[in-house]
């Protein structure tokens, strides 16, 4: 009790904090247990009357595929979140490892993973996943999975090149210098010593990551690759372009996935600031 008042009080000083995690909580709400009071089949094609606008039976309208835009912003908003996810933990989590062990450890293996990350940084990271994408699957079917799988063969470069550069300049601290004279072992130092003092940093670096999936994810999506027949917001999106909702009229077509995704980087826009006062000291507001 006392830790959950501890943390309501922390997000009264910190309300940028509270507002993304409160966006976010809601987004998750809204497409969990929205499914209960949804058809999900109905967010697939040819399951409703086409180009209904708003009404009591169709809260969010149809579209000319002859599906439930709220039964589809219901399915696809976890869709397109789920592929962040994956997208970022496992960008994180490579870049985590690659990071700490190059900048620790030094040698050949810094060497190769420093050449291999400055040589992506300077390639164009979307026409990378444009590339890659059309390549290894079939681009009209692919599935969740494998569009996560895809966006974190780049998602890993940017946090391996920062955190990379946070441990350069942390292990010549006086605590690590402790710890190496105490005798732990490098992976000890790493785990017990290092670790801990960059864990607002990872998280910080989480949200980026997961945001930078969702975009990575739409880019693709809106662009047709990826499986046509979900209802991703990548994917509504390259519907609304592809039937020409804009000369049609059809806003209510156009407005709600542009309002959800516009939810999804505004929620992790105010997480990353407000995890940023909780790792910068110097930003970080008083009682």
């Amino acid at each position: 009790m006392g830790k959950t008042k501890g943390f309501l009080s922390y997000v009264r000083r910190n309300p940028a904090l509270g507002w993304g995690f409160g966006i976010l909580l809601a987004l998750f709400l809204f497409t969990t247990v929205g499914q209960l009071f949804v058809v999900r089949e109905n967010a697939y094609p040819l399951k409703v009357p086409v180009n209904k606008p708003p009404s009591a039976q169709y809260p969010f309208g149809t579209d000319s595929q002859g599906k439930d835009l709220l039964a589809g912003m219901v399915v696809g908003t976890g869709m397109t979140l789920s592929i962040g996810m994956i997208a970022g933990v496992i960008g994180l989590g490579v870049g985590t490892i690659l990071g700490f062990t190059s900048g620790y450890y030094g040698g050949i293996f810094d060497t190769v993973v420093k050449f291999i990350v400055d040589v992506l940084m300077t390639i164009p990271s979307y026409l990378l996943l444009l590339l890659i994408a059309t390549t290894v699957t079939d681009p009209g079917s692919m599935k969740t999975v494998e569009m996560a799988l895809i966006l974190s063969i780049v998602s890993w470069v940017g946090p391996t090149r920062t955190i990379r550069s946070q441990v350069l300049s942390m292990k010549e601290r006086a605590f690590v210098m402790m710890a190496k004279l105490s005798g732990m072992s490098g992976i000890e130092i790493i785990l017990k010593e290092m670790m801990p003092n960059l864990m607002p940093y990872l998280a910080i670096s989480l949200a980026g990551a997961v945001s930078g999936g969702v975009m990575g994810s739409l880019g693709l999506e809106a662009l047709g690759i990826g499986n046509r027949r979900e209802p991703t917001l990548g994917m509504m999106i390259y519907w609304v372009r592809y039937y020409g909702a804009f000369l049609r009229g059809m806003w209510w077509w156009i407005l709600e996935p542009v309002i959800a995704i516009a939810l999804v980087f505004i929620a992790f826009l105010l997480i990353s600031i407000g995890l940023d006062e909780v790792a910068n000291p110097r930003v970080r507001r008083k009682v």
